[in-house]
């Protein structure tokens, strides 16, 4: 029996995935849960499970291509039999409780995939009003009124000959540039083609030329995408934060000995801006559509440099929960972040993101909004500083421990008022723990 094999879909906002490596062949018999095919999106990167028993019998999607969720990408001839309804096809997620569709590799969220059902378009490529060269080398006037949108292969392609889409005409549907349009826009420029490369820097001979890995691909291409379609605002305030410091370093010890896990300053952070969020909810939304999502749940992604690119695990229900609650469950997603060993729960949900900078020592920063939600706040360094402090009418000046916050935000969502009255919660929040304070 024939079984159609689709692309299954791992979270809600990503619409997209690259074919990393096929693990099998045409005419390989494979197990039912045998691992498939590699898929990297912006969030994991995971072994696909075979859906049943069989021999695989055509791939139909090749590697390093992306593609839309859903899409077909394999079939098989099955020894089991067909679903429920009767229909001689079925989606690999059916496979998805299995132990197989749990092992995770590498988990990225740079800037997520829009909208479920958004269709990716690359607006970093800009197109001129010109005479373009066809898919065959010749020109073609007047053709120059087709749709300005690349596909991610397309792209990749694009940029790794040299090649100006602006000045192929597209042989797709509606006009698109396909990727066998840019191989013969190739293959006819080796031949002495028109294509004209002005634009493209080249490289000289003491230059290192890196082909970036797909994780850093779709991360590229994802930053891309957030700058594109999200109209970015952005807003800072510095906060004192002495007394934070002097209550960790009077607690740091006993809350190790007590619970397990260290007492950095992230947890203490997460857990004012997780009820700064609870009170204002305009900055736990998403655009989608025309319309904002205000989400109930206070998911809040913690962004962490890995050695394979920034990963984003989500801490779940952050609101309301004890420090020592949200500084184990930072502690372990923080761990499998870096092994690489998260699951797809670690990264789904997300409502907003707590990016801390100052671990990396910058004092002042503007981070890209995490795609599709609605800001993204950066904690800087803390740093000794003089500081007039004003009491009963008197000024002095004394030495504080001051931190800056940056909040980037949707414009489109969040107004200036409303993005500077979520820092001023946060501040206040920041402000007001001091020595003896119980934030246990």
């Amino acid at each position: 029996m024939s079984f159609k094999i689709e692309l299954p879909h791992v979270g809600e906002s990503v619409t997209e995935a690259m074919i990393g490596k096929w693990l099998k062949t045409p005419g390989d018999r494979v197990e039912k849960y045998d691992p498939l095919v590699e898929v990297i999106t912006d969030k994991v990167s995971m072994d696909v499970p075979s859906p049943a028993t069989g021999t695989l019998t055509k791939i139909h999607v090749e590697e390093g291509e992306t593609i839309p969720m859903g899409a077909l990408i394999a079939e098989m001839d099955t020894e089991e039999e067909a679903n429920s309804d009767g229909a001689d096809s079925t989606t690999i997620t059916q496979a998805s409780g299995s132990p197989s569709a749990s092992r995770i590799g590498t988990l990225v969220q740079g800037a997520n995939v829009g909208p479920t059902g958004g269709e990716f378009v690359d607006t970093s490529l800009s197109t001129r009003e010109t005479i373009p060269v066809t898919s065959a080398g010749s020109t073609t006037p007047g053709s120059v009124k087709r749709q300005k949108g690349f596909s991610p292969v397309v792209t990749r392609l694009a940029t790794q000959h040299d090649v100006d889409l602006s000045l192929i005409v597209g042989t797709g549907l509606g006009g698109r540039v396909t990727k066998k349009d840019v191989l013969a826009a190739v293959s006819s420029d080796g031949s002495g083609g028109t294509l004209e490369m002005a634009s493209v820097p080249s490289a000289s001979d003491e230059d290192v030329i890196i082909d970036p890995t797909p994780i850093r691909r779709i991360i590229a291409n994802h930053m891309v995408k957030s700058m594109s379609e999200i109209p970015h605002a952005w807003s800072a305030i510095e906060v004192d934060v002495t007394g934070m410091v002097e209550w960790r370093a009077a607690n740091k010890v006993t809350f190790e000995s007590s619970h397990g896990v260290r007492l950095t300053y992230l947890p203490i952070t997460l857990q004012v801006v997780a009820d700064a969020l609870n009170s204002n909810p305009r900055i736990n939304s998403s655009w989608s559509e025309g319309k904002i999502i205000l989400k109930r749940a206070i998911n809040v992604g913690v962004a962490v440099a890995t050695d394979d690119g920034l990963v984003v695990p989500v801490v779940h229900s952050a609101a309301g929960t004890t420090l020592a609650d949200l500084a184990g469950k930072l502690d372990g997603v923080v761990n499998r972040a870096r092994s690489g060993s998260m699951t797809l729960d670690d990264v789904q949900g997300g409502t907003f993101t707590l990016n801390n900078t100052g671990a990396l020592g910058s004092v002042w920063g503007g981070a890209i909004i995490n795609h599709p939600q609605a800001a993204i706040l950066t904690t800087e360094a803390i740093v000794k500083r003089p500081v007039v402090i004003s009491s009963d009418g008197n000024e002095a000046v004394v030495v504080r421990s001051m931190m800056n916050i940056c909040l980037s935000f949707d414009h489109r969502i969040v107004d200036g008022a409303e993005a500077s009255a979520f820092l001023q919660t946060v501040k206040s929040g920041l402000e007001a723990i001091h020595l003896d304070s119980d934030l246990n």
